[in-house]
């Protein structure tokens, strides 16, 4: 049996942002008790915004890219690595492969931005997940959010 299908596409107007943002809502704070005045920042007004949408319309999830001086602090300031974030899937659609192709559009942004990596820092029980997408983790574990977290990269 499979499940609905989904397309992920570059969140560019208003409603497909909002959409992100309410995704991260449920994830980030409903379910993960982050406070909502960290989960939004500065950088989403310059990020990238990928979104997963069922066929009926539905959003199913959502991330971002950073790259150039937004991304900077999050990369070891090496300005041809992106930095892959607030990566959240809806419980319902978890297990459907929106997570994978989230990241794979994002990686598709950065390569059309010239970039040769991707960064990203990872909730500890997510690396598996990540590590089958070709990433690797590096450095030492660290709370942000108060959830344990670990540099990760990917050579595009």
């Amino acid at each position: 049996m499979s499940g609905p299908s989904f397309a992920v596409r570059v969140a560019e107007d208003p409603a497909d942002r909002e959409a992100c943002f309410a995704v991260r809502k449920e994830v980030f704070v409903a379910e993960q008790g982050v406070p909502e005045d960290i989960e939004y920042d500065a950088y989403d007004a310059v990020a990238v915004h990928v979104l997963a949408v069922r066929d009926d319309g539905t959003p199913l999830g959502t991330g971002r890219l950073l790259y150039g001086e937004a991304a900077a602090a999050k990369t070891g300031g090496d300005l041809s690595v992106g930095s892959l974030g607030r990566l959240a899937v809806a419980r319902p659609a978890r297990g459907l492969g929106v997570g994978a192709a989230l990241v794979g559009a994002i990686e598709e942004a950065a390569r059309a931005r010239g970039l040769t990596a991707v960064d990203l820092h990872a909730q500890t029980h997510a690396l598996g997940f990540y590590e089958r997408l070709g990433y690797t983790a590096y450095g030492p574990e660290f709370l942000d959010a108060g959830i344990p977290h670990r540099a990760m990269r990917r050579a595009l």
